[in-house]
């Protein structure tokens, strides 16, 4: 019988060998491969990552309290949905000028007329991060209200609906009573949103009672023209600005978008400070 080349066959184990490992680095690749999904931090249903929350996402948990539109980072999304806040669709460098308000007669606002830093805040009362930032962040905000350093604007841009709106109104109907930012904080317990229930004409009037608020002028106000006027300048001026989503901020002129940790606008209120007395 014919003998094979001794040199041939020589290869022949190395060559399965080799085969053999790298059949084994292949089956490796493939399972690291199918075992390597993003480990980092996944944003919830409905924010769109910055804080805010996107009204137009659906998705809320079975018994959320309200439901609103999509932001990008750092506004409101679906109620019910806990997470970081979401964005304002529109220009980077929105045109600020005529934000600022400063009237004395003003009733959504806290703050000497004349202070040297006017933050206006654009929310809506079905935003599960504004109430977020109305526990947190409004209170450190608030001292420096009562320092004189501060002026803060409330418009409500109303981007969940009807029940926004009308718990917007609520708010204002309690403003005329001199009784806004504590009806305000009632309309976010705890930090939390109000149930669709509770924002119904019943449930506002309710709560408007137990807050010590005449009934009868509550309703009247609730429901009065001039009421829905203000509401819907309100509204208007936050979405000419873009401010699609909530919560967002005019800090000085400047845009902060979603609700950032009170770091954010601590350091923001006194890099404006130290402008307006540098």
């Amino acid at each position: 019988m014919q003998q094979g080349n001794p040199q041939s066959r020589a290869w022949v184990v190395p060559a399965v060998v080799l085969g053999l490992v790298a059949l084994m680095l292949a089956m490796v690749f493939l399972l690291r491969g199918g075992s390597s999904e993003q480990t980092g931090p996944q944003e919830p249903a409905g924010t769109n990552g910055a804080g805010q929350t996107d009204p137009d996402q659906d998705g809320a948990d079975e018994g959320s309290s309200a439901a609103g539109p999509e932001a990008g980072d750092g506004t409101t999304q679906e109620p019910g949905v806990q997470g970081p806040p979401a964005r304002v669709e529109g220009p980077e460098q929105p045109e600020t000028e005529g934000v600022e308000r400063r009237d004395a007669d003003e009733l959504l606002a806290a703050g000497p007329v004349d202070a040297p830093v006017v933050l206006v805040v654009f929310s809506d009362y079905q935003c599960p991060f504004c109430a977020q930032w109305s526990a947190e962040t409004l209170p450190v905000m608030m001292e420096y209200v009562d320092a004189g350093d501060l002026r803060i604007e409330w418009r409500d841009v109303n981007v969940f609906g009807e029940e926004s709106e009308r718990a917007a109104r609520a708010s204002y109907a309690a403003a005329l009573q001199g009784g806004f930012w504590e009806y305000h904080e009632a309309l976010f317990p705890d930090g939390q949103i109000r149930s669709h229930r509770e924002l119904s004409e019943g449930g506002l009037t309710e709560l408007a009672v137990a807050e010590g608020l005449d009934e009868e002028q509550f309703a009247a106000d609730l429901n009065a023209p001039e009421t829905a006027e203000e509401i819907d300048r309100n509204a208007q001026l936050g979405l000419d600005l873009g401010a699609y989503s909530t919560p967002t901020f005019i800090l000085d002129g400047q845009p902060i978008i979603g609700a950032q940790p009170t770091e954010v606008f601590t350091d923001a209120v006194e890099a404006a400070l130290a402008a307006a007395t540098g």
